[in-house]
């Protein structure tokens, strides 16, 4: 009985002119009821994902417990073990860290000589890209922009010829 209540509400409500609202605040109910259906399913894979992340974690623990317990009882056995864990894992681990102060000195340390092929010149770049000067006699000095000359000579001739072809 009550089915038939139900349907004699749409009918008459069918009929009558506020019917536009009322499928509309149907749609939005819908609309709600599917958002919450979503957000549910999500929390579910996100649930299942860490349940698998912690159970991953787990088992590598365990590797590591075992090739430490077996790392003191021979040296050898350590160095097997320690391939046992996947290498991405470790240079993730690595990338993730802050660099120490010492790792940051020695790279900055390293100097060296890099072409511009555009000016024929040498530049000095020091560690992540600093351009250090160079001190140089005023031969010297002269000497390098008489290269470089040249080479901003043949470089804009070898452009002019490609446009030429090019045309």
């Amino acid at each position: 009985m009550g089915k038939e209540k139900s349907k004699k509400r749409r009918r008459s409500t069918s009929s009558s002119s506020s019917s536009s609202s009322s499928d509309s605040s149907r749609e939005k109910k819908k609309l709600r009821k599917l958002k919450k259906k979503l957000k549910k399913e999500q929390k579910k894979t996100e649930k299942i994902l860490k349940r698998k992340l912690k159970e991953e974690k787990k088992k590598l623990k365990k590797k590591l417990r075992v090739a430490r317990s077996q790392s003191n009882a021979d040296e050898h056995n350590k160095e097997e073990t320690s391939a046992d864990i996947p290498l991405e894992l470790m240079e993730r681990s690595k990338a993730m860290a802050p660099m120490t102060k010492e790792e940051w000195e020695k790279r900055q340390s390293v100097i060296r000589r890099v072409q511009d092929e555009e000016t024929g010149r040498y530049r000095l770049i020091k560690g992540d890209g600093e351009v250090l000067e160079e001190i140089v006699s005023r031969d010297r000095h002269i000497q390098i922009n008489r290269q470089a000359t040249m080479a901003d000579g043949d470089f804009f001739q070898s452009q002019t010829i490609q446009k030429q072809k090019i045309v």
